[in-house]
């Protein structure tokens, strides 16, 4: 058991905040963890804050958020050292939470290696809606209901036959563009869209605003579940 699952001070939840990141994305997943109903002590980790990303960092929290960023290769060259205390965090029970960029790390070609598969970008999938990688809306079909959420260039998941996932959204192509699986007695749940994306993000990119909180605390209640 994680120290930050015994009974006593809130859970600790550390939101990766660096060079692997973009301005707004870090902040953006914050806010959601804090607002949610879980009672999360939560804390950036990254190379310029108080708390680094780290193995002993890892060890003392429950969750580990991946915001969005900028493109995988050189995020990857970034966080390639603490692959292993990621994988061990996850695999001993911790909570790996991936949006966008921190999606895409979380497949192998590069990444981490939390999936059952990998990650490829969803605008060159056969079918997609969106053809460029510039700040734009895209719609999904989230538990069923089409919806349509902010999107940047994210991913798709192609997932093995076999494998034991759940999956929340898919693009209107029928890939899958949110997903929940277990990864040794941990939990990694990732998004090719951006459902924590605040007003701004839209107005900023002249979109309408859609509201899509909803849907990133489903993404955060189902990697939280036990």
């Amino acid at each position: 058991m994680n120290q930050a699952e015994r009974p006593g001070p809130r859970p600790l939840a550390l939101v990766y905040r660096g060079p692997a990141s973009l301005p707004g994305c870090p902040e953006a997943v914050a806010d959601l963890l804090t607002a949610g109903p879980w009672e999360l002590d939560v804390r950036f980790a990254g190379p310029r804050e108080a708390l680094k990303l780290s193995a002993g960092s890892l060890s003392r929290a429950l969750v580990y958020a991946q915001p969005g960023g900028g493109s995988l290769r050189p995020a990857y060259r970034r966080l390639r050292r603490q692959r292993d205390a990621i994988r061990d965090f996850v695999h001993g029970g911790g909570r790996y939470l991936g949006f966008c960029l921190g999606a895409y790390l979380a497949g192998a070609t590069p990444g981490f290696a939390l999936l059952p598969g990998d990650t490829d970008q969803y605008i060159r999938s056969p079918g997609c809606t969106v053809h460029d990688t510039g700040n734009t809306l895209v719609g999904v079909m989230w538990r069923g209901r089409p919806r349509t959420v902010f999107f940047q260039d994210g991913p798709y998941f192609a997932l093995d036959a076999d494998a034991d996932a759940t999956v929340l959204a898919t693009y209107t192509n029928g890939a899958t563009a949110a997903v929940v699986t277990r990864f040794g007695t941990g939990r990694v749940g990732v998004t090719g869209p951006h459902p924590e994306a605040g007003d701004d993000w839209y107005t900023d990119n002249r979109l309408p605003v859609h509201h899509t909180r909803d849907l990133a605390l489903d993404l955060v209640n189902a990697v939280m579940e036990k």
